[in-house]
């Protein structure tokens, strides 16, 4: 079958119906394998989980095990509904032929395979880098996004993964391709700029909407202040580290090649979906430390995003722009909605402001004349602070809980301490001090 009667990106179907665009995706046989091995893998699932996962998702962590089962599915449907609404709001306009936009196949099947070779090496890298530096392995996604995690980020952690991932799959395969490519050619320049804003806007209210729907803790549950620092910061550090990357690896270089190679628009969304969970191999959730716990982590990967990858390659299948799903399904929802708490609570010098998920220390005694504390004052060291001041307890703002899980219970190893007065002490009686 050719690809100009099949789904989801070409000029001899943009006029087709809905219903037309269904059947010849059922029918499709890699669509039918899909659903298959999505069975298997839920199948698996059930077998090795045994009633629980071993991930650290703090934010669905609570939820019964059916409805963490259920929540790739349900993910997917909804992905699917963002689908049909997106064919529709295309549907009158000329969609861009992307396949002209890839060299010819020999070229294609080249240049496709040294990428991909290259990304895994990129994959590995960040996978080494991270350890040495005392950080956990870098992936598309740094540990805590979307789902939290157990011990937050260092900022020094979460600048290095950003600034590794724009240098590797960003920078280098733009600016080795963008010799040879022009930007049209690498699905980074609009032909409907009007109808690119309105997608644009209709796919971020819609998402955005599901998220809030489907996540306790967003940008909605923080202060205007924590906003006002923290979103600007979020979609900086998430556009550099992760989107930008996505963005040219797979869909401004990968994808036009997929289509080409396959000569149909549905196995090169299959295949979009494909290599977009296959850069998130290792997740800041996973676990490897059993091969029971291996399975799962590999299989959820997929399950996880799979669907999103598949929507962002019809996103730019429909548009002829890769800038498309980068503005409209990533870097606003998920990551400014979701993960701008997970900014927020970086130990970070900017973040000292900020007056929720911070542990409170009291301490009693005077302190000399030279340690003048005044907010956002950084400390040298945490330890030394602790030792000179005697601290006698450390409270949880929320529980007050002295084993507080971030400090572990040893107050006098806190990294990065920093501290501002609260409130004037009155003489004999406890300061106290934030410390972040």
């Amino acid at each position: 079958m050719s690809v100009h009667n099949e789904l989801p990106g070409e000029p001899a179907i943009s006029g087709a119906s809905l219903g037309a665009v269904l059947r010849t995706t059922l029918r499709h046989h890699g669509v039918q394998a899909t659903a298959a091995l999505w069975v298997v893998g839920y199948l698996v699932v059930l077998w090795l989980a045994d009633g629980s996962l071993p991930f650290d998702r703090p934010a669905v962590a609570k939820l019964p095990f059916a409805l963490q089962l259920a929540a790739p599915s349900i993910t997917l449907i909804e992905i699917f509904l963002l689908m049909g609404l997106v064919f529709l709001l295309t549907r009158r306009r000329a969609v861009p032929d992307v396949t002209s936009r890839a060299p010819q196949r020999p070229t294609a099947l080249r240049e496709t395979l040294l990428l991909i070779g290259y990304a895994a090496l990129g994959q590995l890298g960040g996978w080494i880098l991270g350890p040495a530096l005392g950080y956990r392995p870098f992936s598309f996604h740094i540990a805590g996004t979307v789902f939290g995690c157990t011990v937050a980020p260092q900022r020094g952690e979460m600048w290095t993964w950003a600034l590794y991932n724009f240098v590797v799959f960003a920078l280098l395969p733009y600016g080795y391709f963008r010799r040879r490519y022009t930007n049209t050619e690498l699905n980074l320049r609009s032909s409907d700029r009007k109808g690119d804003a309105l997608l644009i806007v209709t796919v971020v209210i819609v998402e955005s909407v599901f998220e809030l729907m489907a996540f306790d803790k967003t940008i909605f549950h923080l202060s205007a202040h924590q906003v006002l620092l923290g979103a600007p910061l979020t979609l900086l550090i998430f556009f550099v580290g992760t989107v930008l990357p996505t963005m040219v690896l797979i869909y401004a270089i990968l994808l036009p090649r997929y289509l080409k190679l396959t000569g149909s628009a549905i196995s090169a969304v299959l295949l979009g979906g494909l290599t977009y969970a296959a850069m998130h191999i290792v997740e800041g959730w996973s676990t490897f430390d059993s091969p029971r716990n291996a399975t799962l982590s590999l299989i959820f990967v997929v399950l996880q995003y799979f669907g999103p990858g598949m929507f962002k390659s019809v996103l730019t299948l429909r548009t002829g722009n890769a800038w498309v799903h980068a503005l409209s399904y990533h870097i606003i929802a998920p990551h400014v909605i979701v993960d701008t708490p997970l900014v927020v609570n970086l130990r970070h010098p900017a973040m000292i402001l900020f007056d929720t998920h911070i542990p409170l220390v009291q301490f009693r005694g005077s302190i000399s004349h030279w340690l003048n504390l005044r907010l956002a004052h950084r400390l040298r060291c945490g330890k030394r602070f602790t030792a000179y001041c005697r601290i006698s307890r450390v409270e949880d703002r929320e529980a007050i809980n002295v084993c507080h899980f971030p400090n572990r219970d040893r107050i006098d190893e806190i990294e990065y301490a920093m501290c501002g007065i609260v409130k004037r002490r009155p003489r004999c009686q406890a300061r106290t001090v934030w410390i972040a």
